[in-house]
Protein backbone atom coordinates (compact mmCIF):
# COMPACT_ATOMS: atom_id res chain seq x y z
CA UNK A 1 0.00 0.00 0.00
CA UNK A 2 1.42 3.97 -0.19
CA UNK A 3 3.45 4.25 2.83
CA UNK A 4 1.32 4.42 5.93
CA UNK A 5 2.27 1.76 8.07
CA UNK A 6 4.97 0.29 9.37
CA UNK A 7 4.08 -3.40 8.21
CA UNK A 8 3.55 -5.75 11.72
CA UNK A 9 2.53 -9.20 10.60
CA UNK A 10 3.03 -10.76 14.51
CA UNK A 11 -0.02 -9.40 15.56
CA UNK A 12 -2.55 -11.08 13.01
CA UNK A 13 -2.70 -13.99 15.81
CA UNK A 14 -4.45 -11.66 17.73
CA UNK A 15 -6.51 -11.00 14.97
CA UNK A 16 -6.94 -14.03 13.96
CA UNK A 17 -8.38 -15.17 17.45
CA UNK A 18 -10.95 -12.06 17.17
CA UNK A 19 -12.30 -12.88 13.80
CA UNK A 20 -13.11 -16.45 14.91
CA UNK A 21 -14.86 -15.21 17.68
CA UNK A 22 -17.10 -12.90 15.28
CA UNK A 23 -17.41 -16.22 12.85
CA UNK A 24 -18.92 -18.21 15.90
CA UNK A 25 -21.78 -15.49 16.40
CA UNK A 26 -23.04 -14.23 13.10
CA UNK A 27 -22.77 -10.21 12.90
CA UNK A 28 -26.18 -8.30 13.70
CA UNK A 29 -25.76 -7.02 10.47
CA UNK A 30 -28.51 -7.52 8.64
CA UNK A 31 -26.43 -6.57 5.55
CA UNK A 32 -23.10 -7.05 4.73
CA UNK A 33 -20.73 -5.80 1.92
CA UNK A 34 -19.04 -3.07 2.13
CA UNK A 35 -20.23 -3.03 5.90
CA UNK A 36 -17.04 -4.21 8.59
CA UNK A 37 -16.96 -4.83 11.96
CA UNK A 38 -15.16 -1.19 11.48
CA UNK A 39 -13.77 1.14 9.16
CA UNK A 40 -11.28 3.76 9.98
CA UNK A 41 -7.58 4.76 8.81
CA UNK A 42 -6.54 5.33 12.58
CA UNK A 43 -8.37 2.46 13.94
CA UNK A 44 -5.49 0.06 15.96
CA UNK A 45 -8.42 -1.68 17.41
CA UNK A 46 -10.64 -1.88 13.84
CA UNK A 47 -11.37 -4.07 11.07
CA UNK A 48 -12.60 -4.52 7.89
CA UNK A 49 -15.02 -7.07 6.18
CA UNK A 50 -13.95 -7.91 3.21
CA UNK A 51 -15.98 -9.95 0.50
CA UNK A 52 -13.68 -11.88 -2.58
CA UNK A 53 -15.44 -13.32 -5.74
CA UNK A 54 -14.86 -15.37 -8.27
CA UNK A 55 -16.83 -14.83 -11.29
CA UNK A 56 -17.38 -16.37 -14.71
CA UNK A 57 -21.05 -15.16 -15.08
CA UNK A 58 -21.19 -14.85 -18.43
CA UNK A 59 -24.30 -16.08 -20.44
CA UNK A 60 -25.87 -16.01 -23.83
CA UNK A 61 -23.45 -16.66 -26.95
CA UNK A 62 -20.68 -14.13 -26.72
CA UNK A 63 -19.29 -14.82 -23.60
CA UNK A 64 -19.98 -11.60 -22.16
CA UNK A 65 -22.11 -9.74 -19.73
CA UNK A 66 -24.18 -8.15 -21.86
CA UNK A 67 -26.94 -10.53 -21.38
CA UNK A 68 -27.96 -9.34 -17.65
CA UNK A 69 -27.80 -12.54 -15.57
CA UNK A 70 -24.11 -12.36 -14.32
CA UNK A 71 -24.88 -8.95 -13.85
CA UNK A 72 -27.79 -8.88 -11.39
CA UNK A 73 -26.07 -11.75 -9.34
CA UNK A 74 -23.14 -9.66 -8.71
CA UNK A 75 -25.20 -6.72 -7.45
CA UNK A 76 -27.24 -9.24 -5.32
CA UNK A 77 -24.04 -10.32 -3.65
CA UNK A 78 -22.03 -7.06 -3.36
CA UNK A 79 -18.54 -8.67 -3.54
CA UNK A 80 -16.09 -6.00 -2.29
CA UNK A 81 -13.33 -7.33 -5.07
CA UNK A 82 -14.22 -9.53 -7.67
CA UNK A 83 -11.97 -11.62 -9.95
CA UNK A 84 -13.52 -11.69 -13.22
CA UNK A 85 -13.28 -13.58 -16.40
CA UNK A 86 -14.66 -13.06 -19.77
CA UNK A 87 -14.46 -9.69 -18.94
CA UNK A 88 -16.52 -8.48 -21.75
CA UNK A 89 -19.51 -5.91 -22.24
CA UNK A 90 -20.97 -4.04 -24.74
CA UNK A 91 -18.06 -3.29 -27.83
CA UNK A 92 -15.65 -3.38 -24.80
CA UNK A 93 -14.72 0.01 -24.77
CA UNK A 94 -13.20 2.31 -21.84
CA UNK A 95 -16.45 4.06 -21.68
CA UNK A 96 -18.47 0.31 -22.58
CA UNK A 97 -16.60 -1.09 -19.46
CA UNK A 98 -16.61 1.60 -17.34
CA UNK A 99 -20.15 1.75 -17.69
CA UNK A 100 -20.67 -1.90 -16.64
CA UNK A 101 -18.61 -1.15 -14.10
CA UNK A 102 -20.64 1.72 -12.21
CA UNK A 103 -24.17 0.31 -12.84
CA UNK A 104 -22.88 -3.35 -11.24
CA UNK A 105 -20.89 -2.02 -8.36
CA UNK A 106 -21.12 1.48 -8.15
CA UNK A 107 -19.23 4.48 -9.33
CA UNK A 108 -16.29 5.09 -6.93
CA UNK A 109 -15.21 1.40 -7.70
CA UNK A 110 -11.64 0.63 -9.51
CA UNK A 111 -11.04 -1.97 -12.24
CA UNK A 112 -8.57 -3.63 -13.96
CA UNK A 113 -8.74 -5.34 -17.29
CA UNK A 114 -6.35 -7.01 -19.44
CA UNK A 115 -5.67 -6.06 -23.25
CA UNK A 116 -5.65 -7.32 -26.34
CA UNK A 117 -7.86 -10.54 -25.18
CA UNK A 118 -10.82 -12.52 -26.86
CA UNK A 119 -11.69 -13.69 -22.88
CA UNK A 120 -9.93 -11.42 -20.75
CA UNK A 121 -9.59 -11.51 -17.08
CA UNK A 122 -9.90 -8.07 -14.58
CA UNK A 123 -10.28 -7.42 -10.70
CA UNK A 124 -12.71 -4.72 -10.10
CA UNK A 125 -12.20 -3.08 -6.40
CA UNK A 126 -14.19 -1.18 -3.97
CA UNK A 127 -10.31 0.27 -2.60
CA UNK A 128 -7.68 1.86 -5.00
CA UNK A 129 -5.68 -0.25 -7.35
CA UNK A 130 -2.55 1.10 -7.06
CA UNK A 131 -0.66 -1.30 -9.10
CA UNK A 132 -2.05 -4.06 -12.13
CA UNK A 133 -1.18 -5.39 -15.16
CA UNK A 134 -1.35 -9.03 -16.96
CA UNK A 135 1.86 -11.90 -16.75
CA UNK A 136 1.97 -13.79 -19.75
CA UNK A 137 0.08 -17.45 -19.49
CA UNK A 138 2.33 -18.84 -22.22
CA UNK A 139 -0.17 -22.12 -22.48
CA UNK A 140 -3.19 -19.86 -24.23
CA UNK A 141 -3.33 -17.11 -26.28
CA UNK A 142 -6.81 -15.81 -25.72
CA UNK A 143 -5.92 -14.47 -22.36
CA UNK A 144 -3.29 -14.04 -19.46
CA UNK A 145 -3.16 -13.39 -16.13
CA UNK A 146 -4.32 -10.13 -14.70
CA UNK A 147 -3.23 -9.17 -11.34
CA UNK A 148 -4.03 -6.00 -9.36
CA UNK A 149 -2.57 -4.58 -6.44
CA UNK A 150 -5.29 -3.57 -4.19
CA UNK A 151 -4.65 -0.53 -1.47
CA UNK A 152 -7.24 -2.20 1.21
CA UNK A 153 -7.69 -0.66 4.65
CA UNK A 154 -4.91 -1.55 7.32
CA UNK A 155 -1.16 -2.31 6.94
CA UNK A 156 -0.84 -4.32 3.84
CA UNK A 157 -2.23 -4.56 0.52
CA UNK A 158 -4.04 -7.41 -1.25
CA UNK A 159 -2.63 -9.07 -4.59
CA UNK A 160 -5.68 -9.95 -6.68
CA UNK A 161 -4.53 -12.49 -9.14
CA UNK A 162 -7.50 -13.49 -12.15
CA UNK A 163 -7.14 -16.47 -13.77
CA UNK A 164 -9.09 -18.96 -16.37
CA UNK A 165 -7.21 -21.94 -16.98
CA UNK A 166 -7.42 -24.35 -20.06
CA UNK A 167 -10.09 -26.98 -20.89
CA UNK A 168 -7.45 -29.61 -22.27
CA UNK A 169 -6.39 -31.20 -19.52
CA UNK A 170 -4.72 -31.20 -15.98
CA UNK A 171 -1.04 -31.29 -17.07
CA UNK A 172 -1.90 -28.56 -18.69
CA UNK A 173 -3.33 -26.77 -15.93
CA UNK A 174 -0.56 -27.34 -14.04
CA UNK A 175 1.84 -26.02 -16.22
CA UNK A 176 -0.10 -22.70 -15.80
CA UNK A 177 -0.17 -23.06 -11.94
CA UNK A 178 3.52 -23.11 -12.28
CA UNK A 179 3.94 -20.35 -14.47
CA UNK A 180 1.41 -18.33 -12.10
CA UNK A 181 3.39 -19.32 -8.88
CA UNK A 182 7.05 -18.08 -10.32
CA UNK A 183 5.49 -14.84 -11.55
CA UNK A 184 4.06 -14.67 -7.87
CA UNK A 185 7.01 -15.32 -6.16
CA UNK A 186 9.15 -12.64 -8.16
CA UNK A 187 6.21 -10.18 -8.24
CA UNK A 188 4.33 -10.06 -4.78
CA UNK A 189 5.60 -8.52 -1.37
CA UNK A 190 5.34 -11.44 0.76
CA UNK A 191 4.25 -9.08 3.43
CA UNK A 192 1.04 -8.49 1.42
CA UNK A 193 -1.93 -10.40 1.39
CA UNK A 194 -2.80 -12.41 -1.72
CA UNK A 195 -6.05 -14.28 -3.49
CA UNK A 196 -6.12 -16.36 -6.50
CA UNK A 197 -9.23 -16.88 -8.06
CA UNK A 198 -11.21 -17.68 -11.10
CA UNK A 199 -11.92 -20.33 -13.48
CA UNK A 200 -9.64 -23.04 -12.88
CA UNK A 201 -11.64 -26.07 -14.49
CA UNK A 202 -10.63 -28.62 -12.08
CA UNK A 203 -12.08 -31.69 -12.23
CA UNK A 204 -11.54 -32.38 -8.45
CA UNK A 205 -10.06 -30.90 -5.53
CA UNK A 206 -7.15 -32.71 -6.05
CA UNK A 207 -6.17 -31.62 -8.96
CA UNK A 208 -1.98 -31.64 -9.39
CA UNK A 209 -2.34 -27.31 -10.08
CA UNK A 210 -4.23 -26.72 -6.76
CA UNK A 211 -1.07 -28.30 -5.22
CA UNK A 212 1.45 -26.58 -7.02
CA UNK A 213 -0.46 -23.16 -6.08
CA UNK A 214 -0.62 -24.45 -2.70
CA UNK A 215 3.19 -23.08 -2.14
CA UNK A 216 1.77 -19.30 -2.14
CA UNK A 217 -1.83 -19.79 -1.01
CA UNK A 218 -3.84 -22.44 1.49
CA UNK A 219 -5.77 -25.32 0.41
CA UNK A 220 -8.90 -24.62 2.56
CA UNK A 221 -10.14 -27.45 4.70
CA UNK A 222 -13.70 -26.75 3.76
CA UNK A 223 -14.94 -25.57 0.43
CA UNK A 224 -17.71 -23.05 -0.35
CA UNK A 225 -21.08 -24.49 -0.85
CA UNK A 226 -24.58 -23.28 -1.74
CA UNK A 227 -27.92 -23.41 0.13
CA UNK A 228 -28.06 -27.34 -0.17
CA UNK A 229 -24.33 -27.52 0.99
CA UNK A 230 -23.36 -28.40 -3.16
CA UNK A 231 -19.58 -26.77 -3.79
CA UNK A 232 -19.85 -27.82 -7.28
CA UNK A 233 -19.20 -24.59 -9.34
CA UNK A 234 -19.51 -25.78 -13.26
CA UNK A 235 -22.99 -24.93 -15.17
CA UNK A 236 -23.93 -28.99 -14.30
CA UNK A 237 -23.28 -28.53 -10.97
CA UNK A 238 -21.22 -31.55 -11.31
CA UNK A 239 -16.67 -30.29 -10.78
CA UNK A 240 -15.25 -27.57 -9.05
CA UNK A 241 -14.47 -25.42 -11.33
CA UNK A 242 -14.00 -22.12 -9.52
CA UNK A 243 -11.92 -21.19 -6.53
CA UNK A 244 -10.90 -18.54 -4.08
CA UNK A 245 -7.66 -19.01 -2.72
CA UNK A 246 -5.88 -16.98 -0.42
CA UNK A 247 -2.36 -16.81 1.30
CA UNK A 248 -1.64 -18.04 4.61
CA UNK A 249 -1.89 -14.33 5.96
CA UNK A 250 -5.42 -14.26 4.85
CA UNK A 251 -6.87 -17.78 5.67
CA UNK A 252 -7.05 -17.56 9.80
CA UNK A 253 -9.09 -14.32 8.95
CA UNK A 254 -12.15 -15.93 7.11
CA UNK A 255 -15.61 -14.99 8.99
CA UNK A 256 -19.00 -16.70 7.67
CA UNK A 257 -20.27 -14.92 4.33
CA UNK A 258 -23.84 -13.39 5.71
CA UNK A 259 -26.25 -12.28 3.22
CA UNK A 260 -29.40 -10.79 5.49
CA UNK A 261 -30.57 -13.55 7.60
CA UNK A 262 -28.51 -16.38 5.72
CA UNK A 263 -24.81 -17.32 7.06
CA UNK A 264 -22.20 -19.14 5.04
CA UNK A 265 -19.78 -20.70 7.51
CA UNK A 266 -17.12 -21.82 4.79
CA UNK A 267 -18.11 -19.45 1.96
CA UNK A 268 -20.91 -19.20 -0.82
CA UNK A 269 -21.61 -21.00 -4.19
CA UNK A 270 -24.29 -18.85 -5.56
CA UNK A 271 -27.30 -20.91 -7.18
CA UNK A 272 -30.04 -18.51 -7.69
CA UNK A 273 -32.04 -21.52 -8.54
CA UNK A 274 -31.87 -22.90 -5.03
CA UNK A 275 -30.73 -19.63 -3.12
CA UNK A 276 -33.54 -18.49 -0.68
CA UNK A 277 -35.31 -16.35 0.25
CA UNK A 278 -33.47 -14.49 -3.01
CA UNK A 279 -34.52 -11.15 -1.71
CA UNK A 280 -31.11 -11.64 -0.35
CA UNK A 281 -29.67 -11.71 -3.23
CA UNK A 282 -31.65 -8.89 -5.05
CA UNK A 283 -31.73 -8.24 -8.04
CA UNK A 284 -30.70 -11.69 -8.99
CA UNK A 285 -33.54 -13.43 -10.23
CA UNK A 286 -34.22 -17.36 -10.18
CA UNK A 287 -33.41 -18.35 -13.48
CA UNK A 288 -29.91 -15.93 -13.41
CA UNK A 289 -27.61 -19.25 -12.59
CA UNK A 290 -29.43 -21.52 -14.92
CA UNK A 291 -29.28 -18.72 -17.91
CA UNK A 292 -28.49 -19.81 -21.37
CA UNK A 293 -25.03 -20.77 -22.00
CA UNK A 294 -24.09 -19.28 -18.42
CA UNK A 295 -20.58 -20.11 -17.10
CA UNK A 296 -20.66 -21.15 -13.91
CA UNK A 297 -21.53 -20.59 -10.37
CA UNK A 298 -19.76 -17.54 -8.07
CA UNK A 299 -17.37 -18.21 -5.59
CA UNK A 300 -17.69 -15.86 -2.65
CA UNK A 301 -15.33 -15.70 0.41
CA UNK A 302 -15.35 -13.49 3.53
CA UNK A 303 -12.56 -12.14 5.61
CA UNK A 304 -12.08 -9.54 8.72
CA UNK A 305 -9.08 -7.30 7.62
CA UNK A 306 -7.25 -5.68 10.97
CA UNK A 307 -7.64 -2.18 10.19
CA UNK A 308 -4.64 -0.86 11.99
CA UNK A 309 -1.05 -1.51 12.78
CA UNK A 310 -1.26 -4.06 15.46
CA UNK A 311 -3.78 -3.12 18.11
CA UNK A 312 -6.14 -6.07 19.61
CA UNK A 313 -9.56 -5.91 20.06
CA UNK A 314 -11.22 -4.41 23.18
CA UNK A 315 -12.77 -6.60 24.99
CA UNK A 316 -14.42 -4.07 28.11
CA UNK A 317 -17.43 -2.44 27.49
CA UNK A 318 -17.47 1.56 26.88
CA UNK A 319 -20.96 2.48 28.69
CA UNK A 320 -22.95 5.65 30.40
CA UNK A 321 -23.24 9.18 29.41
CA UNK A 322 -20.29 10.53 26.68
CA UNK A 323 -19.36 6.40 26.27
CA UNK A 324 -16.29 6.75 29.05
CA UNK A 325 -14.74 3.40 30.21
CA UNK A 326 -12.73 2.66 27.47
CA UNK A 327 -10.35 0.20 26.97
CA UNK A 328 -6.40 0.47 26.90
CA UNK A 329 -5.85 3.76 29.52
CA UNK A 330 -7.42 6.92 29.74
CA UNK A 331 -11.38 7.30 28.97
CA UNK A 332 -13.29 6.85 25.59
CA UNK A 333 -15.57 9.45 24.34
CA UNK A 334 -18.26 8.47 21.88
CA UNK A 335 -20.39 11.23 20.65
CA UNK A 336 -22.93 11.94 17.50
CA UNK A 337 -20.77 14.46 15.38
CA UNK A 338 -22.48 14.95 12.04
CA UNK A 339 -26.15 14.43 10.79
CA UNK A 340 -27.28 14.60 7.33
CA UNK A 341 -31.01 13.38 7.73
CA UNK A 342 -31.74 15.80 4.14
CA UNK A 343 -29.89 13.17 1.64
CA UNK A 344 -28.73 15.02 -1.80
CA UNK A 345 -31.66 14.36 -4.23
CA UNK A 346 -34.55 11.91 -3.76
CA UNK A 347 -32.60 8.85 -2.36
CA UNK A 348 -32.95 8.35 1.55
CA UNK A 349 -29.78 5.82 1.25
CA UNK A 350 -27.21 8.70 1.24
CA UNK A 351 -28.69 10.09 4.99
CA UNK A 352 -25.79 9.38 6.85
CA UNK A 353 -24.63 9.43 10.82
CA UNK A 354 -21.29 10.15 12.15
CA UNK A 355 -19.81 8.51 14.90
CA UNK A 356 -16.56 9.71 16.42
CA UNK A 357 -14.66 8.91 19.75
CA UNK A 358 -13.27 12.22 20.76
CA UNK A 359 -11.66 9.94 23.77
CA UNK A 360 -8.19 9.15 24.31
CA UNK A 361 -9.22 4.68 24.82
CA UNK A 362 -10.43 2.38 22.62
CA UNK A 363 -14.36 2.16 23.01
CA UNK A 364 -16.10 -1.16 22.75
CA UNK A 365 -19.38 -0.52 20.87
CA UNK A 366 -20.29 -4.33 20.13
CA UNK A 367 -24.21 -4.03 20.36
CA UNK A 368 -24.50 -0.11 20.43
CA UNK A 369 -28.02 0.64 18.85
CA UNK A 370 -28.54 3.99 16.43
CA UNK A 371 -31.76 5.20 16.39
CA UNK A 372 -34.14 7.70 15.21
CA UNK A 373 -37.66 8.54 17.70
CA UNK A 374 -39.09 5.11 15.24
CA UNK A 375 -37.12 3.20 16.16
CA UNK A 376 -33.71 0.97 16.00
CA UNK A 377 -31.57 1.51 12.88
CA UNK A 378 -28.22 -0.22 13.19
CA UNK A 379 -26.91 -2.30 15.99
CA UNK A 380 -22.96 -2.58 15.78
CA UNK A 381 -22.05 -6.45 15.21
CA UNK A 382 -20.37 -8.43 18.28
CA UNK A 383 -17.21 -7.50 18.90
CA UNK A 384 -16.94 -3.94 17.49
CA UNK A 385 -14.80 -1.50 18.43
CA UNK A 386 -13.85 2.14 18.14
CA UNK A 387 -10.97 3.94 18.43
CA UNK A 388 -9.65 7.05 19.48
CA UNK A 389 -10.10 9.93 17.74
CA UNK A 390 -12.04 7.31 14.99
CA UNK A 391 -15.35 8.18 12.76
CA UNK A 392 -17.52 5.39 11.65
CA UNK A 393 -19.84 6.54 9.61
CA UNK A 394 -23.32 4.80 9.42
CA UNK A 395 -25.48 5.35 6.07
CA UNK A 396 -29.16 4.35 4.61
CA UNK A 397 -27.27 1.74 3.10
CA UNK A 398 -24.08 0.28 1.66
CA UNK A 399 -24.53 1.48 -2.13
CA UNK A 400 -24.77 4.98 -1.33
CA UNK A 401 -21.90 5.25 0.33
CA UNK A 402 -19.92 7.88 -1.48
CA UNK A 403 -16.29 7.02 -2.91
CA UNK A 404 -13.60 8.01 -0.76
CA UNK A 405 -15.39 8.00 2.68
CA UNK A 406 -13.39 6.38 5.26
CA UNK A 407 -14.96 3.95 7.95
CA UNK A 408 -18.30 3.90 6.58
CA UNK A 409 -20.86 0.95 7.12
CA UNK A 410 -24.75 0.44 5.93
CA UNK A 411 -27.30 0.70 8.40
CA UNK A 412 -28.14 -3.15 9.39
CA UNK A 413 -32.26 -2.54 8.87
CA UNK A 414 -31.39 -1.04 5.46
CA UNK A 415 -32.42 2.34 5.83
CA UNK A 416 -31.71 5.25 8.30
CA UNK A 417 -35.08 6.68 7.67
CA UNK A 418 -34.16 10.21 9.14
CA UNK A 419 -37.65 12.87 9.10
CA UNK A 420 -36.43 16.15 7.34
CA UNK A 421 -38.90 18.12 9.59
CA UNK A 422 -37.87 16.37 13.44
CA UNK A 423 -36.12 14.12 14.98
CA UNK A 424 -34.26 12.30 17.10
CA UNK A 425 -30.92 10.55 16.69
CA UNK A 426 -29.46 8.44 19.82
CA UNK A 427 -26.89 6.39 20.11
CA UNK A 428 -27.13 4.07 23.21
CA UNK A 429 -24.77 1.16 24.47
CA UNK A 430 -25.64 -2.54 24.41
CA UNK A 431 -27.02 -1.83 28.38
CA UNK A 432 -29.73 0.38 26.54
CA UNK A 433 -28.23 3.79 28.05
CA UNK A 434 -27.92 7.05 25.68
CA UNK A 435 -24.47 7.48 24.43
CA UNK A 436 -25.13 10.84 22.62
CA UNK A 437 -28.44 11.99 21.20
CA UNK A 438 -29.16 14.99 18.63
CA UNK A 439 -32.63 16.63 18.37
CA UNK A 440 -33.45 18.21 15.63
CA UNK A 441 -36.19 20.64 13.87
CA UNK A 442 -36.00 21.48 10.10
CA UNK A 443 -34.09 24.98 10.39
CA UNK A 444 -31.32 22.14 10.44
CA UNK A 445 -32.68 19.54 7.90
CA UNK A 446 -34.79 21.51 5.10
CA UNK A 447 -31.66 21.63 2.75
CA UNK A 448 -31.01 19.18 0.51
CA UNK A 449 -27.20 17.81 1.09
CA UNK A 450 -26.85 19.69 3.71
CA UNK A 451 -25.50 18.01 6.97
CA UNK A 452 -26.03 19.45 10.32
CA UNK A 453 -22.48 19.49 12.41
CA UNK A 454 -21.42 20.25 15.78
CA UNK A 455 -21.01 23.60 16.10
CA UNK A 456 -17.77 23.11 18.06
CA UNK A 457 -16.57 20.03 15.69
CA UNK A 458 -16.05 17.41 17.88
CA UNK A 459 -17.12 18.91 21.08
CA UNK A 460 -20.37 16.40 22.27
CA UNK A 461 -21.21 19.55 24.91
CA UNK A 462 -22.54 21.71 22.18
CA UNK A 463 -25.25 22.04 20.00
CA UNK A 464 -25.72 21.76 15.79
CA UNK A 465 -26.04 24.03 13.40
CA UNK A 466 -25.56 23.74 9.50
CA UNK A 467 -22.46 22.53 8.16
CA UNK A 468 -22.11 25.82 5.51
CA UNK A 469 -21.49 27.59 9.13
CA UNK A 470 -17.96 25.58 8.17
CA UNK A 471 -17.80 25.76 4.45
CA UNK A 472 -18.87 23.36 2.27
CA UNK A 473 -22.34 21.06 2.59
CA UNK A 474 -21.15 18.02 4.81
CA UNK A 475 -17.80 16.29 5.99
CA UNK A 476 -18.62 12.29 6.77
CA UNK A 477 -15.62 10.85 7.74
CA UNK A 478 -13.23 13.83 8.20
CA UNK A 479 -12.99 16.89 10.59
CA UNK A 480 -15.56 19.66 9.33
CA UNK A 481 -13.49 21.64 7.66
CA UNK A 482 -12.12 18.48 5.71
CA UNK A 483 -8.47 17.28 6.75
CA UNK A 484 -8.35 13.81 8.79
CA UNK A 485 -8.88 13.02 12.46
Amino acid sequence: MLARFVRVRVPLLVWALAAAACAAEPPLDGEVGPEAALLGEHGDALSTRVRLMAANLTSGTNQSYDPGHGQRILQGVEPDIVLLQEFNYGNNSTSAIRGFVDATFGTGFSYYRETGAQIPNGIVSRWPIVASGEWDDASVGNRDFAWARIDIPGPADLWAVSVHFLTSGSGARNTEAQQLVSFIQAHVDPDDYLVIGGDFNTGGRDEACVTTLSSVVVKPGSYPADKNGNDKTNASRSKPYDWVLVDSDLEPLETAVVLGGSSFANGLVVDTRVYSPLSEISPALSSDSGAPSMQHMGVVRDFVIPDGSGGSVSSSSSGGSGGSGGAGGGTANVIINEVLANEPGSDPDGEFVEIINVGTATASIGGWKLADSTGTRHTFPAGASLAPSTAVVVYGHASAVPAGVIGAVGASTGALGLNNGSDTVTLRNAAGAAVSSVSYTSALSNQDGVSMNRSIDLDGSTSFVLHTTFGGNSSPGTRADGTSF
